[in-house]
């Protein structure tokens, strides 16, 4: 007499599986391509550090950063292109960080959903905009008929923060609990003191995180300068409303260079530019994890 063959219970814990040696396979696979795709990118970074510093950092000397850029075939400095960069990037986080937080606050505070969701929509769409075509934008709107200006450069870097910080801003400003709005307006405050004086400095690690990211991106662009900023004396300039060298421009002519000294100088000025972003990430991961450490203790 044959026995009907016994049943297995899928959802009973205490039969072995008979797929655990393949997910365990198929596990380590996906654990080793992890790594190595981790691996690969530490690689390609180490890469490019280690390429840019080695032919750049021997050129690097005090004089660099206290002479301008020099005459073909003689050794000079990067100290107009970074006065020029800093004057442009200064002046556009000028123009972009009042506009910018002040649409944040405008959407997490103020706007209907629809609204802010909108809003959220066109912002990405901006922040999706190749630099080049910013820079032909303002090239355009401004530079045609008046000539190139380190205003109108610090205005297309600006068309490239504004979105950036504001989503920053708005993302953080989302993540404020309610619990402090709502204390402060059930004292009578206004909803605009509120803003202002509870909110707000709630926010501002990373609303700063947000800012210094945003720098750090624009402070490399260079096809909005090309177009706005790029025909300039090689002397130091305080003249806004004149053309200004900058350091990523400088670079893109210097590796354009038949001139062995030029490259070598642009090289080195990428090393100061590496070294510039280096240092405002880190400060953007530092207000990003006090800012943390803050919320994890109340």
């Amino acid at each position: 007499m044959s026995t009907a063959p016994a049943t297995v219970d899928p959802y009973d814990l205490t039969q072995r599986s008979s797929g655990l040696r393949r997910r365990r396979i198929v596990e380590k696979i996906f654990g080793v391509l992890a790594i190595g795709a981790a691996l690969f990118a530490c690689f390609i970074l180490v890469v490019v550090l280690g390429t840019t510093i080695f032919k750049g950092f021997s050129q690097i000397d005090l004089g660099f950063f206290t002479k301008a850029r020099p005459l073909y075939g003689e050794k000079g400095g990067i100290a107009d292109a970074l006065v020029g960069s800093a004057l442009i990037v200064g002046m556009a986080m000028l123009m972009a960080i009042p506009v910018a937080v002040l649409v944040a606050i405008y959407m997490s505070e103020y706007a209907g959903p629809r609204v802010s969701k909108g809003l959220r929509i066109v912002l990405d769409v901006l922040n999706g905009v190749p630099a080049i075509v910013v820079g032909i934008f303002v090239f355009g709107l401004l530079v045609v008929g008046n000539g190139q200006s380190a205003i109108f450069g610090a205005f297309s870097l600006a068309i490239l923060m504004l979105p950036m910080v504001a989503r920053a801003t708005q993302e953080i400003l989302d993540v404020v609990p309610q619990s402090l709005r709502h204390a402060s307006l059930a004292l009578g405050v206004t909803k605009w003191r509120t803003t202002w004086n509870v909110i707000l400095p709630a926010a501002i690690g990373g609303i700063l995180t947000g800012v210094v990211i945003a720098v750090a991106r624009i402070a490399g662009e260079t096809a909005p300068l090309l177009f706005t900023s790029s025909i300039a004396s090689n002397q130091v300039s305080l003249d806004i409303h004149g053309a200004l060298p900058t350091l990523p421009v400088m670079i893109y002519e210097n590796s354009e260079s038949p001139d062995p000294s030029a490259q070598a100088a642009g090289w080195a000025a990428a090393v100061v530019l590496i070294g510039f972003v280096l240092v405002l990430n880190i400060l953007a991961k530092f207000f990003a994890g006090r800012k943390r450490r803050q919320l994890e203790g109340s």
